[in-house]
């Protein structure tokens, strides 16, 4: 689960975002001292990502507004099926219905996306893990969804682990270096308790790489006779990861050649929302008085 400042931070952004002076419609429509309860809806079936940013949309607008989770993220649910309960100010429920339901559709329809990929790999070894190619802001929040499709995390940030890519590799060896070399006085370098990952695109990189002191090595968009030959050759003396192109066509194939992680953009690049939604169900009229 996120942190529950990270979540209020996130949300209250969004909802400033959505109405910098205030919601024109509902206060304009809707009568201050009207009340309702409206029900988060599945429109197909996926897993549940985000119901604490959900409730916390609500809880951000209007404190009175109780939100009754129906169902717990992670969990799988069917097309029909009510996943919360909404009670309370029209008013506030009618602001943040969309901000609410954007980010729990979001982070559904990654969980759901994940826990597909997820048991396409199943009965191998392979962990699928995100990426940074996040929606810049929502990182959090799209690394909690990833988690509750049963995927892992890959490093949250560039501050938290050293990832050697093409790029960096094709500067360190500028000056002539061997690759072994660079890298070794790169790990010099390194704090003692940070990881060590570099990616390779040939396979006669790796033997280098490993002479580097290198804790993964990620295997970046090779086929899959060379994936095979790629983990025979490390032998256990590093974590092996796949990346490249990962689709759900390919996924359970890639699995199989026995890498420990596979690492897939898509998961939160390329995904699609998931269609739930708010209806409200019972509105109470304020009573009025002659």
């Amino acid at each position: 689960m996120t942190d529950a400042r990270e979540i209020d931070r996130i949300v209250g952004a969004a909802l400033d975002e959505d109405a910098p002076w205030g919601d024109l419609t509902s206060e304009t429509l809707i009568p201050a001292d009207a009340s309702a309860t409206a029900e988060l809806v599945a429109r197909e079936p996926g897993v549940l990502s985000g119901i604490d940013v959900f409730a916390a949309a609500f809880r951000l607008v209007d404190p009175r507004i109780s939100v009754e989770p129906l169902a717990r993220d992670g969990e799988p649910f069917e097309a029909g099926a009510t996943l919360a309960r909404v009670e309370g100010p029209a008013r506030g429920i009618l602001r943040a219905e969309r901000i609410g339901l954007n980010l729990l559709q979001r982070m559904s329809g990654i969980a759901t996306l994940t826990a597909t990929y997820v048991a396409a790999a199943s009965g191998t070894r392979a962990r699928i893990v995100d990426t940074r190619k996040t929606t810049p802001g929502l990182r959090s929040l799209e690394r909690q969804a990833v988690r509750d499709g049963g995927g892992r995390n890959h490093r949250r940030s560039l501050s938290d682990a050293v990832m050697a890519k093409d790029n960096h590799l094709a500067v360190l060896t500028a000056g002539g270096q061997d690759l072994a070399t660079a890298l070794r006085a790169a790990r010099e370098r390194m704090p003692h308790t940070a990881h060590l990952e570099v990616e390779v695109d040939r396979l006669d990189q790796v033997e280098a790489v490993l002479a580097g002191g290198a804790d993964t090595v990620m295997l970046d968009n090779f086929g899959l006779d060379d994936l095979r030959r790629g983990v025979e050759l490390i032998a256990g003396r590093a974590v092996v990861e796949a990346s490249g192109g990962v689709t759900l066509d390919t996924v359970s194939a890639i699995a199989a050649t026995g890498v420990d992680v596979i690492s897939v953009g898509a998961l939160t690049h390329s995904v699609r929302s998931l269609d739930l939604g708010l209806d409200v169900v019972v509105a109470a009229k304020p009573v009025r008085h002659a």
